[in-house]
């Protein structure tokens, strides 16, 4: 086994730390619209503003892993490795929060690795043709849910007056 050397966990000089707080801070400003898009195109039931927050989040930590594997082989085949024994639990419930994660996750490995111009173009496109897409959807057609807690006695009346 090899030694640990200071320089293989502290490779920054200070020439990268400006690029790498500006890519940061865009990839921040490029979640913060995902989350804007994902809020006015929501059409489901329970809106889940953590969700959302993990889009920003997602958004900037997939630009830092990139960043940091781009510059490091070694840190690049551990992160791989510990990436592939990482499972995710949390079921997706609707297809286009799919969409979303793997739009905030694009996003980030655009940004991590340069391609400045064209993950804003990019952005601004997708976020331009998922709100054409949620304005040609039916609004009388969204589903609603209603939670009722009462007592057995008032059932008669409270079906009476759910019921269509």
């Amino acid at each position: 086994m090899g030694s640990l050397n200071l320089s293989d966990v502290f490779n920054f000089s200070t020439n990268q730390v400006l690029p790498l707080l500006v890519t940061l801070i865009l990839a921040f400003v490029i979640g913060l619209f995902v989350y804007l898009i994902y809020r006015l195109t929501f059409s489901g039931v329970i809106y889940s503003k953590t969700f959302n927050l993990a889009l920003v989040m997602l958004t900037m930590v997939t630009t830092m892993v990139i960043l940091i594997m781009a510059n490091n082989v070694k840190l690049s085949l551990g992160m791989v490795g510990a990436l592939s024994i990482v499972r995710f639990r949390t079921a997706i419930k609707d297809p286009i929060d799919t969409v979303f994660m793997f739009w905030a996750i694009a996003e980030g490995i655009v940004l991590g690795a340069g391609f400045y111009l064209a993950a804003i173009i990019g952005a601004i496109l997708i976020g331009v043709f998922m709100l054409l897409l949620a304005s040609s959807k039916k609004k009388a057609s969204l589903p609603y849910l209603l939670i009722l807690h009462y007592e057995e006695r008032a059932s008669k009346k409270i079906k009476t007056m759910v019921a269509p």
